[in-house]
């Protein structure tokens, strides 16, 4: 088959996602001190976007090498469930920052940790189904009427997909809300406690709230048009616009070691001692709680 640019730029894609993400996973196991609930949630959602990169380098592959019915299922099942687990990942994220800043006083107590392994549990195995189904009999493989935008996806399979994507951005979208509204409240009991809101206050404020902003807006501007595209999409429409809306949905898992994993000084501090066997004293990190954004 003649070789599709689109195809060539979601593998690349692919490889800086896998190359990105492999990194952050070594570094948090190799890191025995990375080992609070904060850190097994970026864990979590750097394993699922390393495994959604090596997906789409898979895909390319098996499209080009291997033309297969059996293999192109397991490839786009692979996908859909590394994706779902990236996007139900960066959920609990939102949860655990919304939990940490609501009940500060009980966070670090092993309800905390239950807590996020069971929604970890149950993220992944949600996407473990999600990414089954193709593979069990939801295809169009033998019935091309159903096919959707993303074959061999039925309609009724990416509906459900996109509904889903809808109901968690809707969640995060809430949480995030409720996020800047704690953090403005603690710094106005900050400023009746001294009596005034020092600039100092106003700059921390404002820079949490505009990184709460970046985070659900880099979110959405990725996924958002894929999602709705799924919807509102027809097979018979020509390809390039499913590629179109896909391609900058997989940036999203090439942004998340950014602003999750190497903005933390903990972990730029591990980094430092991966590469260099040897860490400055003098350089200083400050480490960062779970409620910081």
């Amino acid at each position: 088959a003649a070789l599709n640019p689109w195809d060539v730029m979601l593998c690349v894609s692919g490889t800086a996602i896998a190359c990105e993400n492999a990194l952050v996973v070594a570094i948090i196991c190799y890191s025995p001190a990375l080992r609070t609930p904060m850190f097994v949630l970026v864990g979590s959602l750097a394993t699922a976007d390393l495994l959604a990169g090596l997906g789409l380098i898979l895909n390319f592959v098996f499209q080009y090498v291997i033309r297969s019915e059996t293999v192109s299922l397991l490839t786009v099942g692979f996908l859909v469930a590394s994706f779902a687990a990236s996007v139900s990942s960066l959920l609990a994220i939102t949860v655990d920052r919304y939990l940490s800043l609501y009940n500060a006083l009980t966070y670090y107590s092993e309800r905390t940790v239950l807590c996020i392994h069971t929604m970890l549990a149950g993220a992944w195995g949600v996407s473990l189904c999600l990414g089954l189904l193709p593979v069990l009999g939801w295809n169009c493989l033998h019935d091309h009427a159903t096919c959707s935008v993303v074959r061999p996806l039925t309609k009724s399979n990416v509906t459900l997909l996109s509904a889903s994507f809808f109901l968690i951005f809707l969640i995060m979208l809430h949480l995030y809300i409720e996020i800047c509204k704690i953090v403005c409240r603690h710094a106005h009991q900050i400023a009746l406690q001294q009596h005034f809101l020092t600039a100092s206050h106003y700059v921390a404020t404002k820079k949490g709230v505009s990184t709460l902003a970046i985070i659900l807006g880099t979110f959405g501007a990725s996924w958002l048009p894929f999602a709705i595209y799924c919807v509102v999409g027809d097979p018979d429409y020509p390809s390039v616009y499913t590629y179109a809306t896909l391609l900058p949905a997989t940036y999203n898992s090439m942004i998340n070691p950014i602003i999750y994993a190497y903005r933390n000084q903990e972990i730029q501090r591990s980094m430092w001692v991966l590469f260099c066997g040897c860490f400055q004293a003098k350089v200083s990190f400050r480490s960062r709680s779970p409620s910081d954004v």
